[in-house]
C-alpha cells in the first residue's frame, strides 16, 4: 500500500512510463531537490505589465461606455422635457444592464485568454512533473492563500499569483511565504486592500468629510487584515478580537497595486510600473497599533511587516497550519498525534517548510491508513490524465475544460477560504456521475489507448501499474470482465481505490 499512497497521497498519481521509485521515503524526499520553481511551460508568460494592461483596457472601455450612455440619457431627458414642458420624470429604478460593445468583449475575452493560458501552464507542469510530491505542494499552499477569478481584476493575476509568489518560495519559511503571498497584486485587488485608506491618512487629511471619489467612499478595509488573521495564520477562535482586525486593517493601509487601486491610490502610483505590489505612505495611518497585547509603533511598511512576523511565528498559526496540512494529505479527520508533531515542527523549526515536509513523509500515521482521502476534481483528474499518458503535448484547453465539467474551475474557489479539502464537498451523485462522463471522454482519447497499448493491450496490466500495491481482487476482477480495454481503463481510474488517495 505504500506505493500507492506515496505516489497519490502525496503526489499527484502515477504514469505508465514511470521508472520504479524504490525506497518511497527516499522518493520524496528526493524531488525536494529536483523540483524546479520555473519549468519550461512558464517561460511565456505575460508580465505584470502587460497583466496591468489588459485589465486597464478593459476598463477604460467600460468608462466610455458608461460616459456614453449618460450623455445620451441627458439627451434624451433634456428632449424630452422640452418636448413636453413638463418635470423630468422621478427615477423609475434600475435600468437594464446595457449590453457589452464589440471592444468590451474583445477586452473581456482577452483577459479570459490570460487566465487559459497560465492554466494550461498548470495542468502542463502537472502532467509533465517528475516532483509530483512538490507539485502537490505548491497546490496546497496555493489554495491555503486563496485568490478567485472571480473577480475580474483577478482574472489575469491568478496564474501570476501561483507561479512567481507561491512556486519561488514553498522550500523557505511559512513567513517568506506568507510575506509573498499577502502582498502579491492578485492578493490586494482580491480582498480590496489596494484601496484601503488609513481614516488619519495624510490622504483623508486633505479629505476630512471622506468625500466620495471616483465613485467610491474612501475609508479603511478590513478584509485582508481578517482573512489573514483566521485563514491564513491564526485561525478562527485563536484568541484575536474584531478590534486587532481593524488594527491591524490599519498597519495595512499603503500597500496597494499600482496603476490598478480605484480612486486616488491610482494617481499616487504614478511612475511606478502598473501591475506591480507598491507601498503609498500618503494612504497609511500613522500611529502604533496594538494586536493581541503587543504595541507596534513602527513606521510606514514596517508596521505591517512586523505584525506579520509575530503572526507566522505565533503557537495558534502552527497549529492552524499543522492541522490543515494532516487534513489535506492524511485525512479529513487526522490522527491527533500528527496534528501535535507538525505543530511541534513548525514551532522548533520557526516555520521551516521543508522540515515541515519532512516531519509530515517521515511520520508513522501518515502512512497507517488505506487510501482515506477522497480525491478533489484536481486530485482526481490529473491523476486520471498521468495514469492514461495523457500528456502536456495533448488538448490543453480541452483538458482545463475537464475541471470545470467536474465543479472546480481553476483557481476560483470562490471565497478566500479556497476549495474545500474534506469528502463531503466532492462525493455526492451528481459529482459521481460527472466523473463517470469525463473518464469515458478521458478513455476515448487517443493517449490512453497508447498507454493500454504499452500494457499488451491488457486494461488490468494498466491498472496493475497505476494501482500498485494497493490493487484488490475485487477491482482486478471487474477490470477483467470489461466489454473492452477503453471500458477496462474507465473502470480503473472509477475504481474505488483509484478515487481516494
Amino acid at each position: 500500500m505504500r506505493q500507492y499512497l506515496a505516489v497519490n497521497r502525496f503526489g499527484l498519481g502515477l504514469r505508465p512510463n514511470d521508472p520504479p521509485m524504490g525506497d518511497v521515503s527516499r522518493w520524496l524526499a528526493a524531488q525536494w531537490d529536483d523540483f524546479d520553481p520555473n519549468p519550461p511551460a512558464l517561460a511565456n508568460l505575460p508580465s505584470r505589465s502587460q497583466l496591468a494592461d489588459a485589465v486597464l483596457q478593459l476598463r477604460a472601455l467600460q468608462q466610455e461606455g458608461r460616459a456614453e450612455r449618460r450623455n445620451a440619457a441627458d439627451a434624451n431627458m433634456a428632449t424630452s422635457t422640452a418636448d413636453s414642458g413638463a418635470s423630468p420624470p422621478a427615477d423609475s429604478g434600475t435600468p437594464p444592464r446595457p449590453a457589452a460593445s464589440p471592444e468590451q468583449r474583445r477586452a473581456r475575452r482577452a483577459l479570459r485568454d490570460i487566465y487559459t493560458g497560465a492554466a494550461q501552464a498548470r495542468v502542463h507542469i502537472a502532467l509533465d512533473s517528475g516532483t509530483p510530491f512538490m507539485e502537490r505542494w505548491v497546490h496546497f499552499w496555493s489554495n491555503h492563500f486563496a485568490v478567485s477569478v472571480d473577480k475580474i481584476a483577478c482574472l489575469p493575476f491568478a496564474g501570476d499569483f501561483e507561479f512567481r509568489a507561491i512556486r519561488p518560495n514553498v522550500r523557505g519559511s511559512f513567513l517568506n511565504l506568507l510575506r509573498a503571498a499577502v502582498f502579491h497584486p492578485a492578493m490586494l485587488l482580491f480582498l480590496d486592500q489596494a484601496q484601503s485608506v488609513g481614516p488619519d491618512s495624510p490622504l483623508l487629511a486633505r479629505y476630512a468629510n471622506r468625500r466620495r471619489q471616483g465613485g467610491r467612499q474612501l475609508g479603511l478595509n478590513e478584509n485582508l487584515a481578517r482573512e489573514i488573521m483566521e485563514l491564513h495564520t491564526l485561525g478562527v477562535r485563536s484568541g484575536y478580537s474584531q478590534g486587532d482586525v481593524t488594527a491591524f486593517a490599519r498597519a495595512l493601509t499603503g500597500h496597494s497595486v499600482a496603476g490598478l487601486a480605484r480612486g486616488p491610490a491610482r494617481r499616487l502610483s504614478a511612475g511606478t510600473g502598473a501591475g506591480e505590489s507598491i507601498f503609498i505612505d500618503a494612504l497609511h495611518q500613522p500611529g502604533g497599533q496594538r494586536i493581541m497585547g503587543r504595541l507596534y509603533a513602527q513606521n510606514g511598511a514596517a508596521q505591517a511587516d512586523a505584525i506579520l512576523t509575530d503572526l507566522a511565528s505565533h503557537p495558534a498559526t502552527a497549529r492552524h497550519i499543522a492541522h490543515k496540512l494532516a487534513v489535506h494529505f492524511v485525512a479529513d479527520d487526522p490522527p491527533p498525534t500528527l496534528v501535535q508533531k507538525l505543530a511541534d515542527a513548525f514551532g522548533t523549526s520557526g516555520g521551516d517548510l521543508p522540515t515541515l515536509a519532512r516531519t509530515l513523509i517521515h511520520a508513522p500515521e501518515s502512512w497507517a491508513a488505506s487510501p482515506a482521502k477522497f480525491k478533489t476534481p484536481w486530485d482526481w483528474g490529473i491523476s486520471a490524465m498521468r495514469a492514461l499518458g495523457i500528456g502536456p503535448n495533448s488538448n490543453m484547453r480541452l483538458n482545463i475544460g475537464l475541471f470545470d465539467q467536474l465543479g472546480q474551475t481553476i483557481w476560483r474557489p470562490g471565497s478566500p477560504a479556497g476549495f474545500a479539502d474534506v469528502a463531503a464537498n466532492w462525493a455526492g451523485p451528481a459529482a459521481l456521475a460527472d466523473r463517470v462522463d469525463a473518464a469515458e471522454r478521458l478513455c476515448a482519447l487517443g493517449p490512453a489507448g497508447a498507454a493500454a497499448g504499452q500494457m499488451g493491450g491488457n486494461p488490468n496490466g494498466l491498472a496493475a501499474r497505476i494501482l500498485a500495491d494497493a490493487i484488490d481482487a475485487p477491482t482486478s476482477s471487474a477490470i477483467a470482465r470489461a466489454d473492452s480495454a477503453q471500458q477496462g481503463m474507465a473502470l480503473t481510474i472509477l475504481s474505488p481505490i483509484f478515487l481516494r488517495r
